[in-house]
């Protein structure tokens, strides 16, 4: 079935890889990357590691041939000077669609948006370990004060939660660790709100961004940051995928969203 993208509404494609491994559907997969990709592979020393390239690679390409009249295998793609994926097509449909990857122990995650620009990020908060260090090397002086408030039971969650969210913004931002994350900070106004601040000389306002964060299962924590085209924050329309095989829809649990 083909979809048809608008402002209104965001796709956020799932896949599980941690369940998928029939080799013949890996073979599959396989066909549908490009040389290049497949030598990419290669150089993974692990197999899970290999496992998860190959998967995200046919997702993209499967997914992506949902809104454009483009066979999976002849989707071309490039990279921003910050290492940030884009899609090369000159198909004026396939042109029009923004996306943005994120993966974590177990599950990998294709934001798909019209036109503008998009920041996922997910991480499997039972399978990574994360410290007070952080906050005290990368984030911002009120991130870190209202960390040292918290108890030490909360205190690894809300990194978390901080941690999406900065991942998201600088990868909708399109500019990676060139952006400073502590020269801008999140606080949560109310337990389901969020809201972002920007220091002066980072050329972005708060007004631009919608923000969302949400658990997938129990074990993933998900943000989403995606450019602000309309007043009304989009939909966000989220689907469990194995590539070829099967799709139905996920249910999340919304933690928070901007206002």
């Amino acid at each position: 079935m083909t979809l048809t993208l608008d402002s209104k509404r965001i796709d956020l494609w799932c896949t599980f890889f941690g369940e998928l491994g029939d080799e013949h559907l890996l073979c599959r997969y396989r066909a549908l990357l490009n040389d290049s990709e497949r030598q990419q592979e290669s150089r993974f020393h692990f197999a899970r590691d290999r496992c998860c390239y190959v998967v995200t690679r046919a997702l993209v390409r499967t997914v992506l041939s949902r809104y454009a009249d483009i066979a999976p295998e002849d989707w071309f793609f490039a990279t921003s000077e910050y290492g940030r994926p884009e899609i090369a097509n000159a198909d004026s449909c396939a042109r029009r669609i923004s996306i943005n990857i994120t993966h974590t122990k177990g599950l990998i995650m294709l934001g798909i948006a019209q036109e503008h620009a998009l920041g996922v990020d997910a991480e499997n908060t039972c399978a990574r370990s994360i410290s007070l260090d952080v906050a005290n090397r990368c984030f911002s002086h009120e991130e870190g004060a209202a960390l040292r408030a918290l108890c030490t039971d909360r205190q690894r969650t809300r990194l978390f939660e901080y941690w999406t969210l900065k991942e998201s913004y600088i990868k909708a931002r399109g500019m990676g660790m060139s952006i400073p994350l502590n020269q801008f900070s999140f606080r949560f106004p109310r337990e389901d709100r969020v809201e972002i601040s920007i220091a002066p000389g980072q050329n972005d306002m708060p007004t631009h961004w919608w923000f969302w964060q949400f658990r997938l299962r129990a074990e993933y924590l998900a943000a989403i940051c995606a450019q602000r085209v309309c007043s009304k924050s989009p939909q966000l329309v989220l689907r469990e995928v194995v590539p070829l095989v099967s799709e139905c829809m996920l249910e999340h649990t919304l933690l928070r969203i901007s206002e």
